[in-house]
């Protein structure tokens, strides 16, 4: 497979542009790696993906081959403007200078069908654009029906954890979607390289929710469960949702649960009967 990495030099010294570290701009060189992720997301004409921080545009130009309608979304700015130039032609492709944080695909409704996501994400977005997707109002009306993100491997080992290796971001994308990690991609395939290596995971989202309860209290449980390691559920419950012990410890064993347990030991389904024991 050809290996990007000089052009990718090329592209950016032209550019005047030195990856930024506080971004996590680190640039993928492997063509195997981009044509992968494109097959993943099995894409049909004339639907809609959407990209999250293309960069230099490779992959974008991966998935406009596809027919599908691309809107890319790109906060740095000099990115944005070489973008703009680089896809003027495609007819299918729109470029966005926007943080993803803020971008509002509602406001593209119209515009958007059986819309995907996908994106090569740094660390310190990842949690934060998962649980955006899901859960803010921005993405209502334009629910995406796959997500296939590039992200930390070590990340992608805790959103897919099972018991007892649950975390809040595990319980939070499991609520909403199916993880699966689809391959690992070793570090040596960025420029710069990274410290760590990479994975590519598809999170398909649950077609109806798998709770009998509002997704904010739902959460509110939950946050709570997790809000001290290593603490028993029964006494997180208790002081974060200032119910009694005893009641708490009295409602979990009502539901076959082990007061003594830990937060990471709990599936989704216990959290379902939990928060519909507890809220209000």
């Amino acid at each position: 497979m050809k290996n990007l990495t000089a052009e990718i030099k090329r592209e950016l010294r032209l550019l005047n542009i030195r990856p930024k570290k506080s971004m996590g701009q680190n640039f993928l060189v492997n063509e195997g790696t981009y044509k992968k992720i494109t097959e993943t997301l099995e894409l049909k004409p004339n639907e809609t993906v959407i990209e999250v921080g293309p960069g230099l545009g490779i992959l974008t130009d991966f998935l406009a081959t596809t027919g599908a309608n691309v809107i890319a979304v790109e906060k740095d700015d000099n990115l944005s403007e070489y973008l703009k130039n680089k896809f003027q032609y495609y007819k299918n492709v729109k470029i966005i200078n926007e943080d993803i944080l803020l971008f509002k695909p509602n406001d593209y409704k119209k515009q958007i069908v059986d819309c995907s996501v996908v994106g090569n994400i740094p660390y310190y977005l990842t949690s934060r654009l998962i649980r955006n997707i899901f859960e803010s109002n921005n993405w209502k009306e334009t629910k995406p029906k796959q997500v296939v993100l590039m992200i930390q491997k070590e990340v992608a080992r805790r959103i897919t954890a099972r018991p007892p290796k649950m975390s809040l971001l595990a319980v939070s994308v499991q609520y909403y979607s199916k993880p699966k990690v689809i391959s690992k991609v070793p570090r040596t395939n960025f420029y710069p390289q990274p410290e760590v290596d990479s994975a590519i995971i598809k999170m398909l989202p649950h077609k109806s929710s798998v709770s009998g309860v509002d997704d904010e209290k739902f959460f509110k449980v939950v946050k709570a469960g997790f809000s001290e390691k290593r603490k028993k559920i029964s006494n997180n419950l208790s002081k974060q949702l200032k119910i009694d012990k005893q009641k708490i410890i009295k409602i979990l064993e009502e539901i076959n649960i082990d007061p003594g347990r830990r937060a990471e030991t709990l599936t989704i389904e216990e959290w379902n009967k939990v928060a519909k024991q507890l809220v209000m």
